[in-house]
């Protein structure tokens, strides 16, 4: 993630704020997205307050329950995080190349493994 830093934030975001941006859709609240990123829930609010004055996230009334707000990506939200992803999907391109075919398969087997 390091080698990806730099043009990251050339597009407005911190790295972290990256990590957190990508979980709002599927975690829309605020204690969600802590316990999902495995984050203190301070750090958790203190990266969403940068993301929302940069106009990426906005908080939205939840209509379920009136005293809680959900979070949402804005459409330049979104349209950051897909360059964002472009970026690092173009550095694990680099990084892959390394490997020979055999690598990359026992590599892909691997992380299938880990997922599942």
């Amino acid at each position: 993630m390091n080698d990806c830093a730099p043009d990251i934030e050339a597009l407005g975001l911190e790295a972290k704020e990256f990590f957190v941006l990508g979980e709002v859709d599927d975690c829309p609240y605020p204690a969600e997205l802590a316990d999902r990123l495995v984050l203190p829930k301070a750090s958790v609010t203190v990266y969403l307050k940068s993301l929302e004055a940069k106009g990426f996230v906005r908080r939205e009334i939840d209509p379920a329950d009136l005293r809680r707000h959900r979070l949402a990506v804005t459409p330049e939200g979104a349209q950051t995080l897909d360059e964002a992803l472009e970026v690092l999907s173009a550095k694990f391109d680099e990084w892959l190349v390394r490997l020979d075919t055999d690598e990359q398969a026992e590599l892909q087997r691997l992380l299938a493994k880990l997922l599942n």
